[in-house]
C-alpha cells in the first residue's frame, strides 16, 4: 500500500457542490438510540477488531488512519476512539485524549495504548455533548464514526466548539460513492444496519463541515469516492 503520510504536499480540498441534508433528531430520541448503541458496542467490544478485519484490509486501510493521525499536532482529541486502532499512527509529541461512548471499547483501547507505550487520557462520553470546555484542543480527529452518529450536524458543531482558533478538524470516513451503481448498492445496504446500529452509507460529512464555517484545507476521495479524507481549519 502507498504510504500517504510521508508526503508534505497539500492535496486540494474536494469540490462540494451538494447541499447538506440535515436530519432532525429530538433530544429524547437521541438519548434512547444512544443508549441502544452503547449496549450494542458493549457486546461487540472484545471481538470488534476481528469483526471489521475484512473491511480494514479491503477498504478502510491503515494508510488512511496514518494519513489522518500524522497530521495531528499539540493537544489532540480523538472522537469515537473505539478500540484504539488509530493509536499506532499518532506522532510521538501529540498529547492525546480519546473519547468513546462505551467503557468496554475504552478498555480495549487502554490495553492497546499500554502495549504501545502510549500515554493517553481516555474518557467516556457522547460525541453529541463533548465533556470538554470550549477551545480545549489544537486538533480533533474522527475516523469512520460520522457514519454512525445519530446527528452529524450536532457532532460537528461540538467538535468545532472544542477546537481552538487555528485548530484543525481531521475526518476520514466512508461516504456515498461517486459511481452510481455502487451508490445504489449503498442505499440498499443502508436500510439494514440503519435500523439496528445506525450505520449510514450515504452521508457526506464534508458538507456539514463547510456549513459550520470551517475551511477545508486539504482533502481527497478514494476508492470510487467511497473514502473521503479532509483537514478543515477553524478561523
Amino acid at each position: 500500500m502507498r504510504n500517504t503520510s510521508s508526503s508534505t504536499s497539500r492535496r486540494p480540498a474536494p469540490e462540494l457542490h451538494e447541499n447538506p441534508r440535515e436530519v432532525s433528531v429530538s433530544p429524547r430520541s437521541r438519548r434512547s438510540k444512544t443508549e441502544a448503541k452503547r449496549r450494542s458496542y458493549a457486546r461487540e467490544a472484545r471481538k470488534y477488531d476481528q469483526d471489521i478485519d475484512f473491511w480494514e484490509r479491503k477498504l478502510f486501510g491503515p494508510e488512511h488512519r496514518q494519513w489522518a493521525c500524522s497530521r495531528a499536532v499539540g493537544d489532540t482529541l480523538e472522537v469515537a476512539i473505539g478500540t484504539g486502532l488509530n493509536l499506532p499512527h499518532y506522532p510521538p509529541g501529540v498529547r492525546l485524549t480519546g473519547l468513546d461512548l462505551t467503557p468496554e471499547m475504552l478498555a480495549v483501547a487502554e490495553t492497546r495504548a499500554q502495549s504501545l507505550g502510549r500515554d493517553i487520557n481516555l474518557r467516556e462520553g457522547d460525541a453529541h455533548d463533548l465533556p470538554f470546555d470550549e477551545r480545549s484542543f489544537d486538533t480533533v480527529v474522527c475516523t469512520y464514526a460520522m457514519c454512525s452518529v445519530l446527528d452529524e450536524v450536532k457532532v460537528i458543531a461540538e467538535m468545532n466548539r472544542v477546537l481552538r482558533a487555528g485548530g484543525r478538524l481531521i475526518l476520514v470516513d466512508h461516504v456515498r460513492s461517486t459511481v452510481k451503481p455502487l451508490l445504489w448498492l449503498q442505499r440498499i445496504y443502508e436500510f439494514i444496519p440503519s435500523r439496528t446500529k445506525g450505520e449510514y452509507m450515504t452521508r457526506r460529512p464534508a458538507l456539514h463541515v463547510v456549513a459550520a464555517g470551517l475551511e477545508i484545507e486539504e482533502g481527497d476521495r478514494l476508492r470510487a469516492g467511497v473514502i473521503e479524507r479532509l483537514v478543515a481549519r477553524k478561523h
